[in-house]
Protein backbone atom coordinates (compact mmCIF):
# COMPACT_ATOMS: atom_id res chain seq x y z
CA UNK A 1 0.00 0.00 0.00
CA UNK A 2 2.88 2.33 0.74
CA UNK A 3 4.28 1.75 -2.73
CA UNK A 4 0.98 2.60 -4.36
CA UNK A 5 0.55 5.71 -2.24
CA UNK A 6 4.10 6.79 -3.09
CA UNK A 7 3.48 6.17 -6.80
CA UNK A 8 0.29 8.23 -6.71
CA UNK A 9 2.16 11.05 -4.92
CA UNK A 10 4.96 11.00 -7.51
CA UNK A 11 2.39 10.95 -10.33
CA UNK A 12 0.57 13.94 -8.79
CA UNK A 13 3.83 15.88 -8.44
CA UNK A 14 4.77 15.10 -12.05
CA UNK A 15 1.33 16.28 -13.16
CA UNK A 16 1.65 19.52 -11.15
CA UNK A 17 5.14 20.02 -12.62
CA UNK A 18 3.84 19.62 -16.18
CA UNK A 19 0.97 22.05 -15.54
CA UNK A 20 3.28 24.66 -13.97
CA UNK A 21 5.76 24.24 -16.82
CA UNK A 22 2.99 24.84 -19.37
CA UNK A 23 1.81 27.95 -17.51
CA UNK A 24 5.39 29.22 -17.34
CA UNK A 25 5.95 28.58 -21.06
CA UNK A 26 2.85 30.53 -22.05
CA UNK A 27 3.74 33.48 -19.83
CA UNK A 28 7.38 33.55 -21.01
CA UNK A 29 6.34 33.14 -24.63
CA UNK A 30 4.01 36.17 -24.57
CA UNK A 31 6.68 38.25 -22.82
CA UNK A 32 9.24 37.05 -25.35
CA UNK A 33 6.99 38.17 -28.22
CA UNK A 34 6.60 41.61 -26.66
CA UNK A 35 10.36 41.87 -26.13
CA UNK A 36 11.04 40.83 -29.73
CA UNK A 37 8.60 43.47 -30.99
CA UNK A 38 10.30 46.12 -28.86
CA UNK A 39 13.75 45.11 -30.12
CA UNK A 40 12.50 45.22 -33.73
CA UNK A 41 11.03 48.69 -33.29
CA UNK A 42 14.23 50.00 -31.69
CA UNK A 43 16.29 48.42 -34.47
CA UNK A 44 14.12 50.05 -37.14
CA UNK A 45 14.48 53.45 -35.43
CA UNK A 46 18.25 53.03 -35.28
CA UNK A 47 18.33 52.14 -38.98
CA UNK A 48 16.48 55.36 -39.76
CA UNK A 49 19.01 57.38 -37.77
CA UNK A 50 21.95 55.85 -39.61
CA UNK A 51 20.99 57.96 -42.57
CA UNK A 52 21.81 61.65 -42.33
CA UNK A 53 18.78 63.76 -41.56
CA UNK A 54 17.67 65.72 -44.56
CA UNK A 55 19.85 63.71 -46.90
CA UNK A 56 17.31 62.64 -49.45
CA UNK A 57 18.51 60.71 -52.39
CA UNK A 58 20.26 63.19 -54.61
CA UNK A 59 19.76 62.58 -58.24
CA UNK A 60 22.84 62.36 -60.35
CA UNK A 61 23.16 65.18 -62.83
CA UNK A 62 25.18 64.50 -65.97
CA UNK A 63 28.22 66.70 -66.49
CA UNK A 64 26.70 68.05 -69.71
CA UNK A 65 23.84 69.59 -67.68
CA UNK A 66 26.14 71.40 -65.24
CA UNK A 67 27.41 74.96 -65.43
CA UNK A 68 30.27 76.03 -63.21
CA UNK A 69 31.03 79.33 -61.53
CA UNK A 70 34.33 80.06 -59.83
CA UNK A 71 34.40 82.51 -56.96
CA UNK A 72 37.34 84.83 -57.61
CA UNK A 73 40.09 85.37 -55.05
CA UNK A 74 41.05 83.89 -51.73
CA UNK A 75 38.83 84.15 -48.69
CA UNK A 76 40.40 84.54 -45.23
CA UNK A 77 37.80 83.76 -42.59
CA UNK A 78 38.30 84.04 -38.81
CA UNK A 79 37.47 80.84 -36.93
CA UNK A 80 35.62 80.48 -33.64
CA UNK A 81 37.90 80.50 -30.59
CA UNK A 82 37.08 78.11 -27.75
CA UNK A 83 38.39 77.69 -24.23
CA UNK A 84 41.47 75.52 -24.10
CA UNK A 85 42.70 76.87 -27.41
CA UNK A 86 46.07 78.56 -27.55
CA UNK A 87 44.33 81.96 -27.34
CA UNK A 88 45.56 83.12 -30.74
CA UNK A 89 43.08 83.97 -33.47
CA UNK A 90 42.95 81.35 -36.20
CA UNK A 91 41.90 81.81 -39.79
CA UNK A 92 40.81 79.52 -42.60
CA UNK A 93 42.05 80.52 -46.04
CA UNK A 94 39.88 79.17 -48.86
CA UNK A 95 40.98 79.31 -52.46
CA UNK A 96 39.44 77.89 -55.60
CA UNK A 97 35.77 77.86 -54.56
CA UNK A 98 33.56 76.65 -57.39
CA UNK A 99 29.82 76.13 -57.55
CA UNK A 100 28.18 73.73 -59.96
CA UNK A 101 24.69 74.59 -61.16
CA UNK A 102 22.13 72.32 -62.79
CA UNK A 103 21.07 74.04 -66.00
CA UNK A 104 17.91 71.91 -66.23
CA UNK A 105 16.42 73.19 -62.95
CA UNK A 106 13.83 75.98 -62.95
CA UNK A 107 15.88 78.24 -60.69
CA UNK A 108 18.77 78.32 -63.15
CA UNK A 109 16.70 80.29 -65.62
CA UNK A 110 15.95 82.87 -62.91
CA UNK A 111 19.27 83.12 -61.06
CA UNK A 112 21.83 80.99 -62.86
CA UNK A 113 23.17 83.47 -65.38
CA UNK A 114 23.34 86.22 -62.75
CA UNK A 115 25.24 83.90 -60.42
CA UNK A 116 27.62 82.92 -63.22
CA UNK A 117 28.14 86.60 -64.03
CA UNK A 118 29.12 87.25 -60.40
CA UNK A 119 26.12 89.40 -59.49
CA UNK A 120 25.65 87.53 -56.20
CA UNK A 121 29.34 87.08 -55.35
CA UNK A 122 29.31 89.30 -52.26
CA UNK A 123 26.17 87.65 -50.86
CA UNK A 124 27.61 84.18 -51.43
CA UNK A 125 30.92 85.20 -49.84
CA UNK A 126 29.03 86.53 -46.83
CA UNK A 127 27.16 83.24 -46.53
CA UNK A 128 30.39 81.24 -46.71
CA UNK A 129 31.98 83.52 -44.10
CA UNK A 130 29.05 83.15 -41.71
CA UNK A 131 29.07 79.35 -42.01
CA UNK A 132 32.82 78.91 -41.58
CA UNK A 133 33.16 81.43 -38.74
CA UNK A 134 30.76 79.32 -36.63
CA UNK A 135 33.31 76.48 -36.52
CA UNK A 136 36.53 75.88 -34.61
CA UNK A 137 39.96 74.84 -35.81
CA UNK A 138 39.30 71.24 -34.78
CA UNK A 139 36.04 71.10 -36.73
CA UNK A 140 37.68 72.56 -39.82
CA UNK A 141 40.47 70.03 -39.57
CA UNK A 142 38.40 66.93 -38.83
CA UNK A 143 34.96 67.53 -40.40
CA UNK A 144 35.45 69.83 -43.35
CA UNK A 145 33.08 67.74 -45.51
CA UNK A 146 30.25 68.58 -43.11
CA UNK A 147 31.16 72.27 -43.29
CA UNK A 148 31.18 72.11 -47.10
CA UNK A 149 27.73 70.48 -47.04
CA UNK A 150 26.52 73.20 -44.68
CA UNK A 151 27.84 75.87 -47.06
CA UNK A 152 25.96 74.19 -49.92
CA UNK A 153 22.74 74.03 -47.90
CA UNK A 154 22.95 77.67 -46.84
CA UNK A 155 23.62 78.86 -50.40
CA UNK A 156 20.66 76.77 -51.60
CA UNK A 157 18.51 78.44 -48.90
CA UNK A 158 19.78 81.82 -50.06
CA UNK A 159 18.25 81.31 -53.50
CA UNK A 160 15.44 79.06 -52.26
CA UNK A 161 16.13 76.79 -55.23
CA UNK A 162 17.90 73.52 -55.95
CA UNK A 163 19.67 74.65 -59.10
CA UNK A 164 22.94 74.89 -57.16
CA UNK A 165 24.12 71.33 -57.28
CA UNK A 166 27.46 71.31 -55.51
CA UNK A 167 30.36 73.25 -54.08
CA UNK A 168 34.02 72.40 -54.54
CA UNK A 169 36.90 73.93 -52.62
CA UNK A 170 40.26 73.14 -54.13
CA UNK A 171 42.49 74.58 -51.42
CA UNK A 172 42.08 75.25 -47.73
CA UNK A 173 44.67 76.23 -45.20
CA UNK A 174 44.37 76.90 -41.48
CA UNK A 175 46.52 79.67 -40.06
Amino acid sequence: MKKNLLSVLVLALVLVNVILSAVMMFSVLSTNKKTAALVNSVASILNLELEQPGAEETKEVPMSDLAFWNLDGKMTIPLLNVEGDDGKPHYLVLDGIAFSMNTKEKGYKTYGEDVAAGAYASVIKDTITSVVSEHTVAECTNNFEDIRDEILDRVKELFDKDFIYGVAISSRQIQ
